[in-house]
């Protein structure tokens, strides 16, 4: 349930600059790029992309679609009422809270773009061009070897797998800084907690036990990271890795299992070693892709079905990527920048990462009080430029502490 002190979410009025141009300026783009992209989309749906951009653009009502033969059908009816519920007068484009307007943007682009008629990914022409370019092998060389000791594969796969979370496909901002940092955009870092807990011993080595989710964001760079993660973990500390993926192709460049397999086809050309290590590890069932329609919903963390709640609840580790995850972990609200991490993840009794460069203007966890006010002097885009980043650890959440949430 729901944190008792939780802020409410962000809105997409004129409260938050961010998401309201998201809405009116952003997504209109995207849904003009698509229509580009698929210069080959009958002219139907060439119209029904035209004008769902409209609308957003406009601030319209947000209407609800036919998707009675889908399986979500009765989760955004249900959200829809909610939403409804929370605004004074007509739900709109521009008045919303943002992770309902934003998810159910992307719901209602691949419902014009029939994807669940076609199967046919709206976003597939620029997923393939990351993925037949040269900078993200470059990447994967980088990051896949050699092969070393538990704690210095760890750490290097980790750092690898945050900082590729720049490159997204949906928000050119943060996609033109690449993966190279320099310490100070590590806002957080909490590797040496992270590789403490999941180490069996201090000298590095580890019993192979136990599962880790990871929260999948975007295919292409950040994707090859993951894998490249889950191979480091398959190795080192773990029996299992499961890829929790998307349902349906979302936020331009988020991943389905069809962005997975043409990452291993494509590794299999180009870095056989991991490839084949992958896909053995698919073969044996330690690792497993598993999509969900919770993952394209616009529910926060707090409020996961039963079936994933419970997969959880053994986890040895849930690793959770990327910008819109983070705001699905802390309910997309403007907490106080240095409340600590685990106390706003004390809902959820699992060991948690969150990987995640900065997109959007939630943020919890900073060392101090007065870093986020040294941040606004020094860089007033901080939040939302991506060239900052977190690796944010919370241990295992103890029963009494849940309780005390429930209640």
């Amino acid at each position: 349930m729901r944190p008792p002190d939780a802020p409410l979410p962000i809105r997409t009025d004129h409260s938050n600059a961010f998401a309201n141009n998201t809405m009116r300026v952003r997504l209109p783009a995207i849904i003009d790029e698509t229509i580009a992209l698929n210069a080959d989309y009958p002219a139907s749906i060439k119209r029904r992309l035209t004008a769902l951009r409209d609308e957003m653009a406009s601030g319209a009502e947000i209407r609800r679609l036919d998707i009675a033969s889908a399986p979500d059908q009765a989760e955004w009816s249900r959200a829809m009422e909610e939403q409804r519920a929370i605004v004074d007068g007509v739900l709109t484009w521009h008045n919303a809270e943002w992770f309902f307007a934003e998810t159910y943007a992307y719901r209602c682009l691949v419902e014009a773009a029939r994807w669940h008629e076609t199967g046919r990914d709206p976003f597939l022409p620029k997923k393939l061009e990351e993925l037949r370019g040269d900078a993200l092998w470059r990447l994967v060389e980088r990051a896949s070897g050699p092969l070393e000791d538990a704690e210095t594969d760890l750490r290097r796969a980790v750092a690898f797998d945050l900082w590729a979370n720049r490159i997204d496909l949906s928000y050119a901002a943060s996609l033109e800084r690449g993966a190279d940092v320099s310490p100070e955009d590590w806002l957080v870092d909490d590797r040496d907690a992270l590789i403490s807990a999941l180490c069996a011993s201090a000298g590095g080595s580890a019993a192979l036990s136990g599962r880790v989710h990871i929260i999948v964001d975007n295919a292409g760079s950040e994707l090859a990271m993951d894998l490249v993660l889950a191979d480091a973990l398959l190795r080192h500390v773990v029996e299992r890795v499961d890829l929790r993926l998307k349902w349906h192709p979302t936020f331009v460049s988020d991943a389905t299992p069809g962005d997975v397999w043409l990452m291993l086809a494509e590794l299999k050309r180009r870095s056989p070693e991991l490839a084949n290590r992958l896909y053995r590890a698919w073969n044996a069932e330690r690792l497993r892709f598993l999509p969900h329609p919770y993952w394209n919903s616009s529910r926060f963390l707090w409020d996961l079905p039963a079936d994933i709640h419970d997969s959880f609840a053994d986890a040895r580790l849930v690793i959770v990527k990327g910008d819109a995850n983070y705001r699905r972990v802390v309910g997309d609200a403007l907490w106080s920048p240095h409340r600590p991490f685990a106390d706003v993840l004390r809902y959820l009794n699992a060991p948690v990462l969150c990987l995640r460069t900065l997109k959007s203007d939630p943020v919890v966890g900073l060392p101090t009080a007065e870093t986020a006010a040294q941040l606004d002097r020094d860089d007033p885009q901080w939040r939302v430029n991506g060239k900052r980043g977190l690796a944010q650890f919370k241990a295992q959440t103890s029963k009494s502490q849940e309780v005390a949430v429930a209640g």
